[in-house]
């Protein structure tokens, strides 16, 4: 099974690069969070990386839930929100098969959403921890190079940006980014205000990691 699951995916990757679309989408989970935050995020991310990676990601994002069949169809799910997440039992079974056989889930923290984040990816992951990649990792240095990790858009708690992973079998399968709030600066420059430089370098960062992701 988990060999067609990954020979599945293989497939999706070949298409992104050539004339047929590839969908990625939004993880909507339970829990109370606001899974829907930053809606201009993706979609900006996605035009960003057709332009500068030359990808053919489809315009808008799919939203799938965690322990539907359909997130099988989406090479990337992005989650973020600020409160609370849970994901059943099925649920996190079936991230989890989905994660093993090819997928990558990138979790954002948009503020506060860390200590739930952690929890939930625990019940998908138990004989595994988060730990932090090093400035080395080649996540921060693909078409753009990021030498000291993860960009600094949003001050929050004023902690320094940290870049977070799970990897199973030698495989990087989820990456948080936190204290950075990159899908905030992914979004519409007018909608928080930052600095346009600040917009550019989370979309570079974000570009980075799909281009990774799609080249693991």
């Amino acid at each position: 099974m988990r060999w067609k699951i990954f020979i599945a995916f293989s497939i999706i990757v070949l298409t992104m690069f050539s004339q047929s679309s590839v969908k990625i989408a939004l993880l909507k989970y339970s829990g109370g969070g606001d899974w829907y935050a930053n809606p201009t995020s993706l979609p900006n991310l996605i035009k960003f990386c057709n332009k500068e990676l030359g990808t053919n990601i489809f315009p808008e994002p799919a939203v799938v839930e965690p322990g539907s069949p359909d997130i099988f169809n989406y090479p990337f799910v992005h989650m973020t929100g600020h409160g609370n997440v849970v994901f059943s039992a099925q649920e996190a079974m079936n991230l989890r098969n989905y994660l093993i056989g090819g997928g990558f889930l990138h979790i954002d923290d948009n503020y506060g959403l860390k200590e739930f984040a952690v929890r939930e990816m625990k019940k998908v992951f138990p004989e595994l921890d988060f730990i932090e990649l090093p400035f080395s990792h080649p996540i921060y240095h693909q078409k753009f190079k990021f030498l000291r990790g993860l960009p600094k858009i949003h001050e929050h708690d004023g902690k320094p940006p940290q870049g977070f992973g799970l990897i199973y079998e030698g495989r990087l399968v989820c990456f948080f980014s936190y204290e950075t709030d990159l899908g905030d600066g992914w979004e519409d420059p007018d909608v928080h205000n930052d600095p346009y430089e600040k917009h550019i370098e989370a979309l570079q960062m974000g570009a980075n990691i799909i281009q990774f992701v799609f080249g693991q």
